[in-house]
């Protein structure tokens, strides 16, 4: 099991859950993908992609000056 680690600061939607999909296309089951962005809408948009591809959110944290950061296992 591995954990990828991304950062889409400075991205606006739709690029952070654009960014998710390519990387857990790439990834095996059970691998984690730790993700953190500053978009206002990130976690509803990575909430709706994770219902979506039936993939399991983890947690959401929110980390300060706009940010938040999720965990998704693939």
């Amino acid at each position: 099991m591995a954990t990828e680690i991304l950062d889409c600061c400075g991205m606006k939607c739709p690029l952070p859950t654009m960014k998710v999909t390519v990387l857990a296309n790439r990834l095996k089951p059970g691998d984690i993908i730790d993700v953190k962005a500053d978009c206002p809408t990130f976690e509803k948009d990575v909430r709706d992609w994770s219902a979506r591809t039936k993939k399991t959110i983890l947690w959401i944290k929110d980390e300060g000056n706009n940010v938040k950061r999720a965990q998704i296992k693939i």
